[in-house]
Order: structure tokens, then C-alpha cells, then sequence
């Protein structure tokens, strides 16, 4: 998903304000969930959720007002009821601006843990054996 960034992204000192990346993340997973038939719209409808137990980003550089981001998203693990994404923001000079991890806990109406619905898991699983195969992929052809 790309970013661009406007003048209310940044603060006094001219650079993106770091809680801002966390929106970033959040409309990147958003996107991700949808570019897989998941729209949380109507996942809420059916009475399942998710909450974020666990948030983790590491800043690497800055990004300035201008600046395109590009917020890379996968998933890298998926249990019954729990979902790990990790991300890379990367300026449009491929610079690395930020890493970082989220964990999504799936919950019922009354925010407890829920099992992730099977059709869900299977959306999310495929798509991770597809990434992490174009990962390999992607290592041989460069030599790795």
C-alpha cells in the first residue's frame, strides 16, 4: 500500500510524528484483509472481530513531508485465534523507514477470544504458503 505524506502528517520538527506510522499499519492490514475477500465491515456484521494485543515498531530513518511510502505487508503466523503481521516502510528510494510487528487476537461481541472461522483461516493460511513461497523464490533468483 502506498503513503504519501502531507504537511498534518509531520510534526514540529518537520518529520512524519511517529504515532502516525501506526495508522499506516493499520489502514495497510486493512487493505490486505480486503484484497482477500476479508472486509471487516462485514466480518463485525457476522459478530467476529479482532483487537490488537500487541504492537511493535522499529524506527530505522525519517520521512519528511513529500516523501511516498510504500507499507509492505504480510502475515507470518496464524494460530486459532490469533494473526502476526509484519510490515517494512519503505521510502520511494527503497530506504528503509520503519519495521514492525502486530498481533491480532479474533474475539466475539464481548471482546473474548474467538477461533478464527475456518473459510477466514483458510484465506489467511493460503496466502501465507503463497508469500513465504514467492520469499523463496525470490531468494534463489537473487542469489541468496
Amino acid at each position: 500500500m502506498k503513503v504519501k505524506i502531507y504537511y498534518h502528517d509531520t510534526d514540529c520538527g518537520g518529520v512524519v510524528y511517529y504515532a502516525n506510522y501506526l495508522k499506516y499499519l493499520e489502514e495497510a492490514r486493512s487493505e490486505y484483509l480486503e484484497e482477500r475477500g476479508l472486509i471487516i465491515k462485514d466480518l463485525l456484521k457476522e459478530g467476529i472481530g479482532f483487537v490488537v494485543a500487541r504492537q511493535e515498531i522499529d524506527y530505522k530513518s525519517p520521512s519528511f513531508y513529500g516523501d511516498v511510502l510504500e507499507v509492505k505487508t504480510r502475515v507470518t503466523e496464524v494460530s486459532k485465534a490469533r494473526v502476526n503481521f509484519e510490515y517494512d516502510i519503505v521510502k520511494q528510494t527503497n530506504q528503509l523507514v520503519a519495521s514492525a510487528k502486530t498481533v491480532l487476537v479474533f474475539v466475539d461481541k464481548e471482546f473474548k477470544p474467538k477461533r478464527i472461522p475456518e473459510d477466514i483461516l483458510k484465506k489467511l493460511t493460503l496466502r501465507q504458503a503463497q508469500d513465504q513461497s514467492r520469499t523463496s523464490i525470490d531468494g534463489l533468483t537473487d542469489g541468496k
